[in-house]
C-alpha cells in the first residue's frame, strides 16, 4: 500500500507531525506479476494449441489408456516401487547406523557403500544385476547346492536389487541426517537408564527422528515410482515397457508415451496427499508441523 495526497493540508503550527487525515490509500499497481502471469499464460496457451493442433489422435489415448497390458504394467510398476523402496529403507536404516556407528570397519563399509551405489547411474546398476551371469555363471554353496545365474536373475530380481540396494544408499543418509538432529542429551539421558545402543535407538532416537525423515523419505519415494521406468532397459513388465511394445506394433509412438504420463501423474497425485498426511501425523505437537 502506498500513501497520496488528495489535498494539500499544511501542519499545524508547532506540532512536528504532519495531519494525514485528508491522505488517501492507494492500491500499488504490481506490474511485473502482471507481466509475468501474462508470459506464462502465453506460453500455456502455445503448448495446448500445439498439442491440439499436432498430429496426435487423441482417440488412441482414450483408447489404450485402459487397455489390459497396460494396466498390467501399471500393476508392476506400483509392485515395483513398493519392493524396492522397503528394501531401501530397510538398507539405509542399517547403513545409517553402521555410519554412525564408534566401530571404524562398520563406518567404512557404510561410507564405501554409499559412495559406489550413488556415484554410479542407475541404469548401470541394472545392466550389471542383469548381466551377473557374466561374471558368477552359477550361484550357491560349493558342494552343497548350486544355480544357474541366468535362472534366478530374472528382469524382476534385477530390477528390484538394482534399484533397491541404490535406493538403500540415498536413505542412508537420510535417516543419518534425522538421527543426527536429535538432541546429543537425548543419546545421554538413554544411556543414563541403563539402555543399549539398540535399544535408545528403537525407543527414543527413530521416533524423534521420524518427523525430519518422513519428507524426503516421501520425496524419495515418489521418485521411485519414475525411476522404474528405466527397468525397460532389462525387459521389466512396467507401464513404460509395455506402452513401448504396444506403439512398435502400431507406430502410435506419442498417444501411447501420453498414456503412460498419464498413469505416472496419476499415481504421483494420489501419493501426494498421503505423504502430506504421513508428514503431518510424525509431525504432532511440533510447532512446526502445525
Amino acid at each position: 500500500m502506498t500513501l497520496a495526497t488528495t489535498q494539500g493540508l499544511p501542519a499545524a503550527s508547532g506540532d512536528p507531525f504532519p495531519d494525514i487525515a485528508g491522505l488517501r490509500i492507494v492500491r500499488r499497481t504490481h506490474w511485473g506479476r502482471w507481466l509475468a502471469a501474462s508470459a506464462i499464460i502465453a506460453v500455456l496457451a502455445w503448448i495446448g494449441a500445439a498439442f491440439a493442433q499436432g498430429q496426435i489422435e487423441w482417440a488412441y489415448v482414450g483408447r489404450f489408456l485402459t487397455v489390459p497390458s497396460i494396466l498390467a504394467g501399471v500393476v508392476n510398476t506400483l509392485t515395483m516401487s513398493l519392493l524396492a523402496m522397503a528394501l531401501g529403507i530397510v538398507l539405509g536404516v542399517v547403513f545409517a547406523i553402521m555410519r554412525m556407528s564408534p566401530n571404524p570397519v562398520l563406518r567404512s563399509v557404510s561410507v564405501g557403500y554409499a559412495w559406489f551405489f550413488r556415484g554410479t547411474p542407475v541404469i548401470l546398476q541394472l545392466l550389471l544385476w542383469f548381466n551377473l551371469a557374466l561374471i558368477f555363471p552359477t550361484l550357491g554353496i560349493p558342494g552343497l547346492f548350486s544355480v544357474r545365474t541366468v535362472e534366478v536373475m530374472t528382469p524382476f530380481v534385477a530390477a528390484l536389487l538394482g534399484l533397491g540396494i541404490n535406493q538403500g544408499a540415498y536413505t542412508s543418509e537420510v535417516v543419518r541426517a534425522g538421527l543426527i538432529s536429535v538432541d546429543q542429551g537425548q543419546y545421554e539421558a538413554a544411556q543414563s537408564i541403563g539402555m543399549t545402543r539398540l535399544q535408545s535407538l528403537k525407543r527414543i532416537i527413530i521416533p524423534q527422528a521420524m518427523r525430519v525423515v518422513i519428507p524426503p523419505l516421501g520425496n524419495e519415494f515418489i521418485g521411485m515410482i519414475k525411476l522404474t521406468s528405466l527397468a525397460s532397459v532389462i525387459q521389466y513388465s512396467e507401464v513404460l515397457h509395455n506402452a513401448q511394445n504396444i506403439y512398435y506394433a502400431n507406430s502410435r509412438v506419442i498417444e501411447l508415451l501420453i498414456v503412460a504420463a498419464i498413469w505416472y501423474l496419476a499415481i504421483v497425485s494420489v501419493l501426494t496427499p498421503l505423504q502430506m498426511l504421513l508428514e503431518r501425523y510424525f509431525a504432532r505437537g511440533a510447532a512446526r508441523g502445525r
